[in-house]
């Protein structure tokens, strides 16, 4: 239990860190525009038009994609319900987050999970084109943290959950 104390602590001072920058207030313009692009659409949107235009990589991608959100879905729900670990504004009472999380509990993080799962797909599908989704990934999960629904490990665990899952969906089709 005492590395579960250390680790959140840790985890509190690396999100107090990030979130308390003298450019918070730009930070969190742009970051509220990043986190935006991963609600969800292009998760749809890449491997459908993706499936249209690439033949048979594009629709592997999209069976793929289809297979990976089946699964990562209720493990993700799974887990954030499992852990109930509060929200950075819940667990530190002088904090207010930028805005207000569509749900209660924050790790793993949802929208990082996604955007890494789709970007590995693509890595998977199509190698180096998919590096652009790849720092999209990661500005997703950093967007979280600034916006101040997340923790650090919450991003961690949801980028390894995406990842993980990707790579079995891929071995699967």
């Amino acid at each position: 239990m005492q590395i579960l104390t250390t680790l959140t602590q840790y985890d509190t001072r690396m999100f107090l860190w990030c979130v308390n920058s003298r450019h918070q207030a730009m930070l969190a313009k742009t970051a509220r525009m990043i986190s935006r692009t991963g609600d969800g659409y292009l998760q749809i949107a890449l491997p459908v038009a993706l499936a249209l235009v690439a033949a048979e990589p594009g629709r592997n991608l999209l069976l793929a994609t289809l297979l990976a959100f089946l699964v990562e879905l209720p493990i993700y729900w799974v887990l954030k319900n499992s852990f109930q670990r509060r929200r950075p504004p819940d667990a530190i009472p002088t904090f207010s987050s930028v805005i207000t999380a569509s749900d209660k509990f924050s790790f793993p993080s949802g929208h990082t999970a996604a955007a890494t799962l789709l970007a590995t797909l693509v890595y998977l599908y199509f190698g180096m084109a998919a590096l652009p989704l790849m720092v999209w990934a990661a500005l997703v999960g950093a967007s979280r943290v600034i916006l101040g629904v997340h923790f650090p490990t919450d991003i961690l665990a949801g980028a390894t959950l995406g990842a993980s899952i990707a790579l079995i969906s891929y071995s699967l089709i």
